[in-house]
């Protein structure tokens, strides 16, 4: 073992360290490491870039694009929607869900696809009177089930298949993965239908939670004629900046003020509502002319109007939120909106609204004015989780279905291996954008870019495994003492490992350093490469136990009331199931 190998090992349990309690963004602490080997000289710097050219990670930024036309076109929302209209038990709902959106998962972006069936969802629970909670988790587990069908089911596949290129295999073909995912993907759906209803909990949502502790969240003050800043801004006033407190509307009759900006003026008479540490609105009482009302009933209707109007918002992996507080980052004014309340692993974050620095997977409630859906409708800080009287269906119905046949065109003409799956998603690019199904502006803001750096410096940093023989010594390691317990005992601890680094940093990440450590095993215990790459891929995508390893799991965490322990309820037995099954078919296949 070389000094090298240690200082990369090192590193590499720093970075997952980091990625685990979200020093920075992933995207960022991996290329930082990255650039760290550059600097130590471990790796040349064309190789260490060579990520950014890899056909895998150019396929799914290519895939951004054409999951951004189904997006807009509202398609798989409206399909989902039907389905669940027709159906006249829980259970039966609940597959008439999960069935579909597997299938659609297979063979697009299942990121978007949660993110919108999400307020659907919840607004279907709510006029049915059952808990979201029900059926959010296992909207996030299907999405993730049906992606290991195809190659282009997740970017995890996709990864993989360009680092097989790499290593001069041949890659997946088009179905190739379903030989796995298909069983796994009806075993786990059963699962969910048939036992999931019984180990799911009944968890109201925040909004719901708010609405029956108002008081916990809210205060009132009346402004009386003795107040010495009548007519003047809230700036003026004083009002801006408080110890712990944050004015987030103003009540004037009628009218509803809100976000509320430093250059609102009072008035006499003026309802002002507060959020934050109630606890502290006692230092206002002294204030000449502010009158704490105790007998309000406010409650959170009274909040909204016609253009202001209450909404649950997740905070995004990529995120610009992340790293600053809600003041810093100029929320009100960037947004339109303010923030009420944060919770974070189901509890509230206590402190001053202004003095939260937000993380990944926040629910925050908010109260939002009426330019709100324009200043959000090209930004991925959040994602809005809350159930709304119209969807937001951004074009035509049509031009889903177009898509939806050139798609499969495409993927037939992949399947029969007359174009690669990379040239095939440049076609079907290309052709969206000349017949303007997607602008080229709208086409930029569907692709993330923070994944992209996130797999091109994963894949730098896979290099540098293989290059400094750290892969290789892993491997010889684990082949050394795993041989005596047979073959079937390496196939579970390589899968157990990748699984583990998928449960507490990335998918993407945890497939790119696993990945040569796994060639390196298959080719020293004699198993085929591609069994073994099968078996990464899928074992990289099942990330049933933490919202933190797959960013579906992230996104109806907050929604559903979720805590830790709800998804190791309900994912152990799942990941359990996914993992018997994968191996034993990898084992009579491949070895």
């Amino acid at each position: 073992m070389t000094y090298e190998m240690i200082i990369v090992i090192i590193a590499l349990l720093l970075m997952l360290i980091g990625l685990f309690f979200e020093v920075a963004r992933p995207d960022l602490l991996v290329f930082s490491t990255l650039f760290l080997f550059i600097l130590l000289g471990f790796i040349e710097t064309d190789e260490a870039l060579v990520g950014f050219s890899n056909q895998g990670m150019l396929t799914v930024a290519l895939l951004f694009i054409v999951a951004g036309v189904f997006e807009r076109s509202g398609l798989v929302e409206r399909l989902i929607s039907s389905f669940l209209a027709r159906a006249k038990t829980h259970k039966g709902a609940l597959a008439r869900l999960i069935v579909p959106v597997s299938g659609f998962s297979a063979f697009l972006n299942n990121t978007p696809i949660v993110v919108t069936l999400t307020p659907i969802l919840r607004k279907w629970a709510s006029e049915n009177d059952v808990a979201p909670s029900k059926y959010l988790l296992p909207l996030s587990y299907a999405s993730i089930l049906g992606g290991t069908i195809t190659l282009m089911g997740t970017s995890t596949n996709l990864v993989i298949h360009g680092l097989m290129l790499d290593f001069g295999m041949n890659g997946f073909f088009f179905f190739q993965l379903a030989i796995v995912g298909l069983p796994i993907t009806v075993l786990g759906l059963l699962y969910l239908v048939y036992i999931g209803p019984k180990v799911l909990p009944n968890h109201r949502s925040l909004i719901e939670r708010v609405s029956e502790s108002t008081k916990d969240y809210l205060s009132e003050m009346l402004v009386t004629a003795e107040f010495p800043y009548i007519n003047q801004t809230v700036e003026k006033a004083e009002l801006r900046n408080l110890k712990g407190l944050y004015l987030i509307e103003i009540i004037r009759g009628d009218k509803k003020i809100s976000p509320v900006t430093s250059k609102t003026k009072i008035q006499q008479d003026d309802r002002l509502i507060f959020t934050g540490m109630i606890s502290t609105i006692a230092d206002l009482q002294k204030r000449k002319g502010l009158q704490l009302d105790t007998g309000t009933d406010l409650s959170l209707d009274d909040l909204k109007n016609g253009s202001n109007k209450l909404h649950e918002i997740v905070v995004s992996y990529q995120s610009s939120l992340i790293g600053q507080s809600i003041k810093e980052s100029r929320f009100r004014k960037k947004y339109d909106a303010a923030v009420m309340a944060v919770h974070r692993n189901d509890e509230r974050v206590k402190g001053k609204i202004g003095d939260i620095v937000p993380k990944a997977g926040d629910l925050m409630l908010v109260v939002t004015g009426e330019d709100f859906g324009e200043k959000t409708e090209e930004q991925r800080d959040f994602y809005i989780t809350s159930p709304v009287k119209h969807q937001r269906f951004y074009e035509n119905e049509s031009k889903g279905w177009f898509a939806l046949i050139l798609l499969m065109v495409m993927i037939s003409l992949v399947t029969f291996q007359v174009l690669s799956i990379f040239k095939a998603m440049v076609i079907t690019a290309g052709i969206m954008l000349i017949t303007k199904m997607i602008t080229p502006k709208q086409a930029k803001q569907s692709v993330q870019f923070q994944v992209l750096l996130l797999i091109a410096s994963a894949l730098g940093i896979g290099n540098v495994i293989i290059q400094t023989g750290t892969a290789n010594w892993i491997a010889t390691q684990l082949v050394s003492i795993l041989a005596p317990l047979g073959i079937i005992t390496i196939l579970i601890v390589v899968y157990f490992l990748t699984n583990l680094f998928t449960e507490f940093i990335t998918n993407n990440a945890a497939a790119v350093i696993m990945f040569p450590i796994a060639y390196e095993v298959a080719m020293d215990s004699g198993i085929d490469p591609m069994g073994m790459a099968i078996l990464v891929a899928i074992a990289a995508s099942a990330s049933f136990l933490s919202p933190i390893g797959y960013q579906t799991n992230l996104i109806v965490y907050g929604p559903g009331g979720y805590k830790f322990k709800d998804y190791i309820k309900v994912g152990l037995p799942l990941t359990i199931l996914v993992m018997v099954t994968s191996i034993l078919i990898v084992y009579y296949q491949f070895v």
